[in-house]
């Protein structure tokens, strides 16, 4: 999804039309089903996006590969670059453009590099275990791609004019899904990504605008082509995720987060907009987690710097797949979205009074990687005394026990957590967790937007307790 400028208010008014709709559409309960399975190198990951533009001093390809080293030792798996193909001129938003406006869908931008330049970056991520996935746009083109030669590709007005997905993207035109030909077109076009730069999978730009039958026609052929390829829909559609798609945004979670965070909502609204999501969506759906994006305002400009660290520890230790997006690691308040999207405005890697946060971003993200009830495990939410401000919630497997509570708020609280069986928990030292040494577990004591993770040790496998009349997810 892209904001517009000037009709970046219409367009966010299309957007979430939209959304509702598709909330008030779903009359299936699909909770019963089973979301396709994964592969486990996505549900084991850390998503990296790139806006290639703005991540380097060069801006290009090129300046990505340079910093393979630096993302690995950060410790992220998945690396999401967005749209890398020619943007179109017709129409054009800004001084570059936005990059979902697509020019020509098997090029690679001249002032990224080559396509060799892109063959080069994803070789030497596999070389050091990393994963790439492409940014698929895929429900419209730039109104000078060489596709409107065949105007039945298109959406058309009642006078047979080409008209955009919706009315405030005005530079771009919308594809035509009940083409058979443009399906076939776009499928041979992901297919090629495939086989001569060697993919991982697609981030799919607006997915729930184009038909569900389609991305499940996609699904099985690039299957056929590499069987553990990843499909990430930008959309929150619960059926998208049943033959589909492997892992969506989650979106309402993040609209909840917002309004924790900026509108003072009560911090228990984020429980139930999670126990919602799961009597909407398959049976272990999978949604990625992120409070920072290419359509967001920066976190740290949201939620100022220590607001964004605990949004950020409540997204890497709930389930899903957490989301960073390139510049969080440092704090990075360059200006997102909006009409940043059609400028040049380059990363600012060295903010003052913010080099910690690499490093509680480099430990939030291993302790992650080396503990499985946060990759798999269940998510048990747990009440406690103060829940306009708090979040609790437990994340166990069989063989361990973790304790989550961050505290919302700006301001210090005392207070504790129900516990059924609070004995065994031991505070789990994590880079960037202030909890007070004199701790008294399940009392606690935060301060503004403080965090704390208690775990205990199981003492054998099958003995994880079980709290009575709390919602799981297996």
């Amino acid at each position: 999804m892209k904001s517009k400028v000037p009709l970046r208010s219409l367009a966010r008014f299309f957007v979430m039309a939209a959304f509702l709709c598709q909330l008030e559409a779903r009359t299936e309960n699909l909770s019963q089903i089973p979301a396709r399975t994964p592969p486990a190198w996505l549900r084991d990951g850390v998503v990296y996006e790139i806006f290639p533009r703005a991540f380097s001093s060069t801006g290009d390809l090129n300046g990505i590969t340079e910093q393979l080293d630096r993302l690995q030792d950060l410790g992220v798996t998945i690396l999401w670059t967005m749209p890398i193909q020619p943007i179109g001129e017709k129409f054009r938003n800004g001084k570059f453009g936005s990059p979902y406006s697509i020019k020509d869908y098997y090029a690679v931008d001249p002032q990224y590099g080559t396509i060799e330049d892109y063959k080069r970056l994803v070789l030497a991520a596999h070389q050091r275990g990393l994963k790439v996935i492409m940014d698929l746009v895929a429900v419209h083109t730039a109104w000078d791609n060489e596709m409107m030669k065949r105007p039945e590709f298109y959406k058309h007005d009642a006078q047979g004019n080409v008209v955009p997905p919706v009315p405030g993207w005005t530079d771009v035109a919308g594809l035509n899904y009940g083409n058979p030909a443009l399906r076939r077109y776009m499928i041979e076009m992901l297919k090629y990504w495939i086989r001569t730069c060697d993919v991982d999978g697609f981030r799919c730009d607006s997915a729930s605008m184009a038909p569900t039958d389609f991305w499940e026609q996609a699904r099985a052929e690039l299957t056929q082509v590499k069987p553990d390829i990843m499909l990430l829909a930008e959309a929150s559609k619960p059926e998208l995720l049943v033959n589909a798609f492997d892992v969506d945004y989650a979106w309402p979670l993040l609209r909840t987060l917002d309004n924790v965070l900026i509108k003072g909502a009560p911090a228990s609204n984020l429980r139930a907009t999670w126990e919602e999501t799961q009597r909407e969506f398959p049976h272990n759906s999978l949604h990625l987690r992120m409070s920072d994006n290419h359509d967001e305002s920066r976190a740290v400009s949201r939620f100022g710097v220590h607001g964004a660290v605990a949004a950020s520890v409540l997204m890497f230790t709930l389930d899903g797949v957490p989301l960073l997006y390139n510049g969080m690691e440092v704090g990075d308040a360059t200006e997102s979205a909006g009409a940043a999207l059609f400028d040049r405005l380059p990363i600012f890697w060295s903010p003052p009074d913010r080099p910690h946060l690499g490093q509680i971003y480099q430990a939030l993200i291993r302790l992650r990687k080396e503990n499985a009830p946060f990759r798999r495990g269940r998510v048990i939410w747990l009440h406690n005394s103060n829940e306009d401000s708090i979040v609790t919630f437990k994340r166990a497997d069989e063989k361990n026990e973790f304790v989550m509570v961050i505290n919302l708020s700006n301001r210090s609280i005392n207070g504790r957590v129900d516990v059924e069986d609070s004995e065994g928990f031991n505070l789990k030292r994590v880079v960037g967790m202030a909890a007070e040494e004199n701790h008294n577990f399940p009392s606690f004591h935060l301060g503004s937007f403080a965090w704390s993770i208690y775990q205990r040790v199981l003492a054998s496998a099958g003995t994880a307790a079980s709290d009575a009349g709390q919602i799981k997810h297996d």
